[in-house]
């Protein structure tokens, strides 16, 4: 950057800390006079330095979470967006979708979930801010990393450097969404929401695959994001040589560790991805990462001068229809804090709510005190915020030995803490919450089959296969696969013939030819004179993949008909434009002259299915062909009909695939995503079983449910879910602190407002549900987790009586631990056990 702008940068630095003075406080929320879009925000200047963003004028504590507006329905965003601000958020992170909005060169797309301004708007309405991570290459496990597949056509074009058409398209893009911003007055200075903005995407990644080229970009990607003059800062993630005044920000999992920091004094610590688990693609097991460790992540971060942090993801959604990134799942992101229904995922929503209140209790200190650490040994350390002389003092202690507690003396005071864990003491006396005790509650997903939904009769028709009969060769080679299919559909067809005499079999009986392809990948089915002979798929780490089995052929004409078909176009690396799919080579093996090499034989080729082009997945186009019934052999490529009524009530709803292989699920004409059921784990079961379906996207009774199935399957063993997290529990122990709405701090006089601060277990129902069984209670050492409790040795008999006393019938409901309580005054059978209270609830 000039060193006039940075002057200019630095003078405007200094006159808000000047305007702040020693005014350090949280996020102010105004409530608005301007109508009901949201517009109700004064103008806001928004600087930063070195310790954090100012918003006009104002030191800010920022919690973010991400949430994507293509990855849910606009009916789901106003309540994914209330329990985000429940959950002490207040800023909401979204990227932009090149290739959702600009499909076509010039043809733009901002309907339906795809409604970037609404979205936007309506976050506003909610009291939050945004940062609208512009790209335009996002990554984010979407189709080609949200680029267009149309830029892979532009002659002469190398994405993601410094390259002339691609700065030229690029640069296009970003004005048009800038300019859109700034016409719908959504920035900051105009009274928006939006208080920073990103360009590109963690390009330090492949930078250097680019050499000079890849610096270049870098300086010029920064000075076009500048030039758009927006008022409010910009981000680069994973940048660590951001060009000024561009902030370089974090990605990862402990940032508050593994962040060198901002690449100038002058920039605040910023945390674009806290990733809350990671993103799954088929085939792999089950991904978790623990709510404790993403707490201890948090205020690790805080407490070493950290700013902002935002969970990636904080709702992840569904890739609908053919979003998805190669191999990866229609989920995503579903262990995040609020699921892919958009239900709180417990107790990993509570206990970032809760540390994100014990955080802005320290607020004062952590704006306004200076900054001290004590390091006690290499595992343990005290970190404090202090301004002498007054009572503006917040500690936090640190335990990063990840298997021994510790017993830490802090002036003069001893507090316990558990492995891998920190506690954090507003007035740098009081224990309001540890990162790894747990004290807020916990939930189970249940999936019921709806009553409603599953009275199913199904039809099905057949795909017919194709043979060079009725697909002329149009091409010495196969087609290279993604250039053939340009992202419209996944399935394209594959045919070629060749003649065999009788001299070209074997004259062994039982030994059969063998047909081999080598493929680019991504998946294939085959089929040899019209029967099917196998499929084959690669993976997310290698999408090449050998197809080879013995088939049988015949004197005279042979036909090979391949469908292969794309999982999704990649979503990262260098050289993107530059990968490929498809059938490489095929051969017959073990004819008697020897390998027939097809490669070369001329090929045929066809785009898409029969039943795609019908359409037969919507209403009108489903009586475009012959329906029949269900045949007694399945068979390969058939498409299914049905028709179901809409699930009770209004939560959300899912379809499990059980007993289908590999396909697409439309309802009501929306494609709600690919299924990929054949392909286990390494734990033998399928990576996703059940798939979302919008509650926006049923009919009032009556809904068509079409599957496309590559295998042979029927679908007797689909049905139709309700989806809820009705089973809640609480597990706290006697050493585990208060929650910590046990206190409050109010211009600098932290108290508590509770009688008596001690450890309880609370549990509370989704809004207008009410506890109507208990259907676990143990005072004493019980075991298990929520959904799968077991008495221990130890019991107090009265448990359940007296939490069905408390509880049923109620909202919500705090259970202390109290032990004359659970032992109705009487003789404690176990007094030397350091005891666990365990409960579990139905609410309905």
């Amino acid at each position: 950057m000039e060193e006039r702008t940075r002057s200019i940068l630095i003078l405007m630095t200094l006159l808000s800390i000047s305007i702040a003075g020693g005014n350090a406080g949280g996020l102010q929320h105004h409530k608005g006079r301007h109508g009901k879009h949201g517009r109700h925000m004064s103008a806001r200047n928004v600087t930063y330095d070195g310790k954090s963003l100012f918003i006009n004028g104002r030191r800010e504590i920022l919690f973010s979470g991400s949430v994507h507006y293509t990855r849910s329905t606009p009916d789901m965003w106003p309540d994914i967006l209330d329990k985000a601000r429940r959950g002490g958020l207040n800023v909401i992170q979204t990227y932009v979708f090149w290739n959702a909005h600009e499909p076509e060169p010039g043809k733009f797309n901002f309907q339906g979930n795809y409604d970037l301004v609404k979205f936007i708007r309506l976050v506003q309405a909610k009291g939050m801010f945004v940062t609208l991570r512009v790209g335009p290459f996002i990554q984010a496990e979407w189709n080609h990393g949200g680029l267009p597949y149309w830029l892979r056509e532009v002659p002469g074009i190398i994405f993601r450097s410094d390259n002339e058409p691609y700065k030229f398209h690029m640069k296009a893009f970003v004005s048009k969404i800038i300019q859109m911003m700034k016409d719908e007055k959504l920035f900051a200075p105009q009274g928006g929401p939006i208080i920073l903005a990103q360009i590109e995407n963690e390009y330090n990644h492949i930078q250097l695959a680019y050499e000079e080229k890849g610096d270049s970009y870098v300086q010029w990607a920064a000075n076009m994001a500048v030039a758009t003059d927006i008022g409010v800062p910009w981000l680069m993630c994973k940048q660590r040589d951001a060009p000024d005044p561009v902030i370089n920000a974090c990605n990862g999992r402990h940032c508050g560790d593994t962040f060198a920091g901002p690449n100038k004094p002058y920039k605040p610590a910023i945390w674009t991805e806290n990733w809350t688990a990671q993103y799954r693609v088929h085939g792999d097991p089950p991904s978790q990462r623990s709510a404790e460790d993403i707490a201890f992540s948090v205020a690790r971060f805080f407490s070493k001068n950290g700013n902002l942090v935002n969970y990636y993801m904080y709702h992840g959604g569904t890739n609908f229809g053919r979003t998805s990134s190669v191999f990866s799942t229609t989920r995503y992101y579903d262990e995040a804090p609020l699921d892919e229904y958009g239900l709180p995922r417990e107790p990993k929503w509570s206990h970032l709510r809760d540390v994100h209140k014990a955080l802005l209790l320290c607020r004062r200190a952590i704006l306004g005190g200076v900054p001290s650490v004590q390091k006690l040994n290499h595992f343990h350390e005290v970190r404090t915020f202090e301004r002498v002389g007054t009572n503006m003092c917040a500690a936090f202690i640190t335990n990063n030995h990840t298997m021994e507690p510790a017993t830490i003396n802090f002036r003069g005071t001893n507090y316990f803490l558990p492995p891998h864990s920190i506690s954090i003491l507003p007035d740098c006396k009081t224990v309001v919450f540890n990162t790894q005790q747990i004290v807020s509650q916990h939930n189970s997903r249940n999936y019921e089959r709806s009553p409603a939904a599953n009275n199913f009769h199904w039809e099905m028709f057949n795909e017919a296969i194709p043979t060079a009969k009725k697909m002329p060769i149009n091409l010495p080679v196969p087609a290279e696969l993604y250039s053939l299919l340009k992202d419209t559909t996944d399935y394209a067809w594959y045919t070629t013939s060749f003649e065999l005499s009788q001299e070209d079999m074997s004259m062994k009986p039982g030994v059969l030819p063998v047909l081999r392809v080598m493929s680019l990948g991504h998946s294939m089915v085959a089929f040899v004179n019209g029967d099917i002979v196998g499929t084959a798929h690669g993976t997310h780490e290698e999408k090449s993949f050998e197809f080879q089995t013995p088939v049988l052929l015949r004197v005279g004409t042979n036909y090979i008909s391949l469908l292969s078909s794309t999982v999704g176009l990649p979503d990262s690396g260098a050289y993107m434009e530059h990968r490929y799919a498809g059938p490489k080579s095929i051969n017959i093996l073990g004819l008697n002259r020897g390998t027939l090499d097809l490669t070369r034989n001329g090929w045929g080729h066809r785009v898409g299915l029969k039943g795609e082009g019908k359409k037969v997945f919507s209403e009108e186009g489903s009586t475009s062909v012959k329906w029949k019934p269900l045949g007694a052999v399945p068979r390969a490529l058939s498409w299914y009909r049905t028709r179901f009524g809409t699930p009770e009530g209004t939560g959300p709803v899912a379809i499990r695939m059980s007993g289908m292989a590999k396909g697409m699920v439309w309802v009501n004409g929306n494609n709600i995503g690919r299924y990929w059921m054949s392909y286990l784990s390494p734990l033998g079961k399928p990576t996703q079983s059940e798939y979302h379906i919008p509650r926006s996207f049923l009919n009032p009774q009556d809904n068509l449910l079409v599957i496309f199935e590559e295998e042979a399957r029927v679908p007797a063993q689909v049905e139709i879910l309700n989806v809820n997290r009705d089973t809640i529990c609480s597990v706290v122990g006697e050493r585990d602190p208060a929650n910590v709405n046990s206190w409050v701090s109010r211009r600098g006089n932290f108290h508590p407002v509770v009688k008596s601060v001690g450890a309880a277990a609370s549990m509370a129902c989704a809004t207008g549900k009410r506890i109507v069984a208990v259907e676990f209670a143990s005072f004493g050492n019980p075991s298990g987790y929520c959904g799968d409790f077991a008495m221990g040795s130890c019991n107090a008999a009265a448990s359940k009586q007296i939490v069905e006393r408390e509880c049923l019938g109620q909202e919500a409901c705090t259970l202390a631990l109290d032990r004359a309580v659970f032992n109705n005054n009487g003789v404690d059978a176990c007094p030397d056990l350091v005891k666990q209270l365990a409960v579990q609830v139905r609410c309905a």
